[in-house]
């Protein structure tokens, strides 16, 4: 059979006409779509002057980034919803559909955060980030009290554009740069994070404080203190939304119960609670800060599972037989007082060693913890067998110390404690999702959606370029044996880190689409209401179900809402990684010369992007560095090959860096290659060389050359 007469080939072939990639011209000859007319996106800035706007789903045909050269974005910044005209595209060039912008629709922020200065007798700001590559003029030297060096947010009066310098004017400084507070509070204005709660807020906590400690026990409440309830969690905790427990009885049957902070009791709709907490959307969880998304006295305090504490919750019990299969499941609202409060170190201490007893862990709570871990055994090779993707991705974990300075990072451990009880959430969340489900009520979803066929393909490729086997690569069952079979080889991390870009972004909504990494065709977010707002909408369902009520959300508010909580989630952890560069590049500022072993995390045209292996500093080794060969970029094999030498850089692959420029003002760390490089991991026995593809036919690689001197611009001209 010919290649292009499988059905792999005609799907992915439907699939890119219908995302508007390709298009079928006379005689079905396959050709690129013809790009014209006026679509709406995001505009997106690039360093060397214009940018990109990538198109808002929805508009027909789907088109890919439209690049948009300096001289036609008008004023547009970095993240400003804008109507733009496509042209045709450019023969001869590879920078795909070429386009101008005609209108600034929607501004993604009119305030920015900087770092103030003067120049003669002008004032500047250096905006923070890359959203702008030049200062912003800010009057007369000395307006508000500013000093050079501080940090400020100022008001843009009018936007920077080819033809005209911006300018601004100053609402508030925030301190020196460099202070902590200073950059602490840098951060929360850039990304417009609200971080204090109204009088009307607050006094609506404390009321539902005294109603607690004043009211005697809901009698309509079921009394758990008789059982032996265990949370687990990080040693520096804030908040404790979960406690389980789990027992065996004689038939061998597993009886799970899951416990969490019964928020709804005490936040109710339509308060100033309430409309705070859904302003938030989640807690926002900084470097030595964290800004909740409910008052301390709350999610602190009343609703947080504190050891031998009276606290309520909705528990979820499920009942497994021996195999694991669910044989019962029920809801209730219940009462807990938590008999043990452990850490995951305490945790994995007593599962590495079973004689070790730990914080003073008594038998039973020892016991427990072996029928834990039994349990979590079974249900993981159970959702394994359904298909279930886990990749090995480190994440940054920054330590502060009393001055708000870094006092060390490291990347934290998902060990067997953390995966024990990430299985116990992810039962008790399929749970609660399928018993609203089954009432046929519309919920705000854990939507993962199967990831994109061409991209599926292009990891394919990547994956048989190392010389591993796929045969259905739209499998989930072949990529779960990928991610498998690299595990504890040389290619693990890029292999992973391929994967993880080959699928989608995880988001809320009420469209039921499934959770692809899971393996979970129904699936929500209940085991965290007193950091995440969509938590607290299923408390509120499960409540009234418990209740023998049938109340729920309207499936179009659903939607709204859950934009809207996709959205917060995203700007907390893009604030959590801003702030984490911003300290990390702070403790690099006089390391300039020092060598790193560092893990190659993306590859691109112009050089590729390294994360350090000791502390979470990632950078860029440019293209224009690397003075020693001609570089070919291939985007399906995420590599820059040397057209000379043959020497390759690879996605994943491990090379030394020498810390070359650290910029606090654009939050940049610039690398070179050090001369000593590592040597290369011996192969993986799995792996099987494939013939290589003439590179003269291959499309999708580009000769990189060191770019050529820019030429020089005329003066922009600046109104006073």
């Amino acid at each position: 059979m010919k290649y292009d007469q499988t059905p792999e080939y005609r799907e992915v072939l439907r699939e890119m006409v219908r995302r508007g990639q390709i298009e079928f011209g006379k005689a079905r000859v396959v050709q690129l779509p013809t790009q014209r007319g006026e679509l709406v996106g995001t505009f997106q800035a690039i360093r060397k002057g214009g940018g990109f706007v990538k198109p808002k789903p929805g508009q027909g045909k789907q088109v890919p980034d439209i690049y948009i050269p300096p001289t036609s974005t008008m004023d547009a910044a970095t993240g400003d919803k804008v109507l733009v005209t496509i042209l045709r595209r450019s023969r001869g060039t590879d920078r795909g559909p070429m386009g101008r912008i005609v209108e600034i629709i929607e501004r993604a922020s009119q305030e920015f955060v900087g770092t103030y200065f003067v120049k003669g007798e002008e004032a500047f700001v250096q905006v923070d980030g890359t959203v702008f590559h030049e200062p912003i003029y800010v009057g007369d030297p000395g307006v508000k009290g500013a000093k050079a060096g501080d940090k400020v947010v100022f008001e843009m009066l009018r936007f920077p554009s080819a033809e005209m310098f911006g300018e601004g004017v100053i609402s508030e400084i925030l301190g020196q740069r460099g202070d902590p507070d200073a950059d602490l509070k840098a951060i929360i204005r850039q990304f417009k994070i609200p971080d204090t709660f109204s009088e009307q807020a607050l006094a609506e906590a404390r009321q539902e404080a005294r109603r607690f400690e004043e009211s005697p026990p809901d009698p309509s409440r079921r009394d758990l203190a008789d059982l032996l309830i265990i949370t687990i969690d990080p040693a520096d905790a804030r908040d404790f939304d979960d406690a389980v427990n789990v027992q065996q009885d004689e038939r061998g049957h597993w009886h799970l119960g899951v416990h969490i902070a019964d928020v709804a009791e005490f936040v109710k709709p339509g308060t100033s609670l309430d409309g705070e907490a859904r302003a938030r959307g989640t807690s926002v969880y900084l470097p030595g800060k964290v800004i909740p998304m409910l008052p301390e006295l709350l999610s602190n305090g009343l609703a947080s599972l504190q050891e031998d504490r009276p606290r309520y919750t909705k528990s979820v019990f499920i009942e497994f037989d021996p195999d694991g299969r669910i044989t019962a499941v029920e809801f209730a609202n219940s009462m807990i007082r938590v008999n043990k409060r452990l850490h995951y170190e305490h945790v994995q201490e007593f599962f590495d060693d079973p004689t070790a007893r730990p914080h003073n862990m008594s038998e039973a709570v020892a016991s427990a913890l072996t029928r834990m871990r039994k349990l979590a055994d079974i249900l993981r090779e159970r959702r394994r067998r359904r298909g279930f993707i886990e990749l090995a991705m480190p994440e940054a974990r920054v330590v502060i110390d009393t001055d708000g300075h870094v006092a060390g990072a490291a990347y934290t451990v998902q060990d067997e404690s953390h995966r024990v009880i990430e299985e116990f959430m992810l039962t008790a969340n399929e749970a609660v999702a399928q018993k609203l489900e089954d009432e046929d009520l519309s919920f705000l979803r854990r939507v993962h959606e199967n990831p994109d066929p061409i991209k599926l393909h292009a990891f394919a490729e990547f994956v048989r370029s190392l010389g591993f086997e796929i045969e259905d690569e739209n499998s989930r069952f072949e990529l779960q044996r990928i991610a498998k079979e690299v595990q504890g080889k040389p290619e693990q991390t890029s292999v992973h880190y391929a994967l993880l870009r080959s699928m989608k972004e995880a988001i809320y909504s009420p469209e039921d689409a499934g959770h692809f990494a899971l393996a979970s065709p129904c699936y929500c977010h209940f085991t965290s209401p007193i950091r995440r707002y969509p938590d607290l909408t299923i408390h509120r369902m499960l409540d009234s179900l418990i209740r023998r009520g049938k109340a729920g959300y309207e499936y179009s508010n659903l939607l709204v809402l859950g934009e809207h909580c996709s959205f917060t989630e995203r700007r907390a952890a893009k604030a959590e990684r801003e702030l984490v560069k911003v300290k990390i590049l702070e403790y690099l500022k006089d390391k300039v010369g020092q060598k790193l072993d560092m893990t190659i995390t993306g590859v691109e045209e112009f050089g590729f992007f390294a994360q350090a292996k000791t502390l979470p500093a990632e950078g860029l080794v440019h293209i224009r560095t690397m003075s020693d060969d001609y570089y070919v970029h291939d985007d399906v094999t995420h590599t820059l090959t040397g057209s000379r030498s043959g020497k390759q850089y690879r996605l994943g692959m491990t090379v030394r860096c020498v810390i070359a420029k650290v910029d606090l003002d654009h939050r940049q760390l610039d690398l070179r290659l050090s001369d000593d490089q590592p040597a290369p991991p011996p192969m993986a026995e799995t792996r099987r060389k494939r013939p290589t593809r003439e590179k003269k036919h291959a499309p999708n690689k580009s000769r990189v050359r060191r770019p050529p001197p820019k030429a020089s611009k005329g003066k922009k001209k600046r109104r006073k």
